[in-house]
């Protein structure tokens, strides 16, 4: 039975480079997966995005649908978005049976940094030096974040480094997914 996981955290907490090594070690192991990228996908979805609480709703609703369709075919799903809400997460969770959350926990002041040298290609650059703004809705600084409650696994993207925490994600998929 296919899977899915959302990788959650704060903007600049490495969700995005985790995700992509996560897969190309699954891959390596002949596990296909598809990597839904938020940002990547909102180009499409909101080209223009306000960052609104309804335009949020939409898109991870959105979001969360196309992960179960996939899942429904038989693709193994990583969705890469902070869904700052758990409703967000919580209605991925009611719409797939087999769905986790992995949270990538780091602290507000190391995404800060991170994300002014941040070169991922679809995230919106400077989001940390726009928090300031009267209409700026960034997650963990104007707009709450909403921690997973109970993750299917944590890890800690400021005490280990991105093969690290790939490496622990992929054994846990192994012993959560692969083997049962």
């Amino acid at each position: 039975m296919s899977w899915v996981l959302w990788f959650t955290g704060l903007p600049g907490c490495g969700k995005t480079t985790i995700a992509k090594e996560v897969k190309a070690r699954l891959e390596d192991r002949g596990i296909e997966v598809k990597v839904l990228e938020l940002d990547e996908i909102r180009q499409v979805i909101t080209p223009e995005p306000t960052y609104t609480e309804q335009e949020r709703e939409v898109v991870y609703a959105s979001l969360a649908y196309m992960a179960k369709l996939l899942s429904e075919a038989g693709t193994d799903v990583i969705v890469d978005a902070t869904a700052n809400r758990r409703r967000y997460r919580d209605l991925a969770r009611e719409l797939i049976p087999n769905f986790e959350e992995v949270y990538v926990k780091a602290a507000l002041s190391t995404c800060i940094e991170r994300e002014r040298g941040r070169k991922a290609v679809y995230s919106p650059k400077g989001i940390y030096e726009k928090a300031g703004g009267e209409e700026a809705n960034v997650p963990g600084v104007n707009v709450a974040y909403e921690k997973p409650i109970c993750p299917g696994i944590v890890v800690d993207a400021e005490e280990q480094n991105p093969d690290q925490n790939a490496e622990m994600i992929v054994n846990w998929i192994l012993e959560t997914f692969e083997e049962s």
